[in-house]
């Protein structure tokens, strides 16, 4: 899968997902879900993880895990979906299996509320 095209670019992007999306959070990931996109494009998904998470090596680590994480998990986003994944302190300690389910967990949930949301609006 070529991640590049999977990405949101800039800082624009990031701030219309998170700021016009939904928002579910767990205890070391808060994931937030927008439609940005048309239909039939394919969603689009980006990391954010702060420095209090740790130096470099290890943001960059706990990045390559998130988006080993969420890239079987695409297919299963509505088409022209946005998602941003931000990290907490502390996500850099937790073993691989439990953070896999909260991200599945936050990333079921906020689905659930867009969808929600969209039943609403029609």
């Amino acid at each position: 899968m070529n991640w590049s095209s999977r990405r949101l670019h800039t800082g624009d992007e990031f701030r219309a997902v998170t700021r016009g999306g939904v928002r579910s959070a767990r205890s070391h990931v808060v994931v937030h879900l927008s439609l940005l996109g048309q239909e039939g494009d394919a969603p689009r998904v980006g990391f954010v993880v702060s420095k209090k998470v740790g130096n470099a090596v290890v943001r960059n680590r706990v990045t390559r895990r998130l988006r080993e994480i969420v890239r079987p998990r695409l297919a299963e986003l509505p088409e022209g979906a946005a998602v941003v994944v931000r990290s907490l302190p502390g996500i850099d300690l937790q073993p691989f299996a439990e953070l896999e389910s909260e991200v599945a967990s936050a990333l079921g949930s906020a689905t659930t509320k867009l969808e929600r949301r969209r039943q609403a609006a029609r």
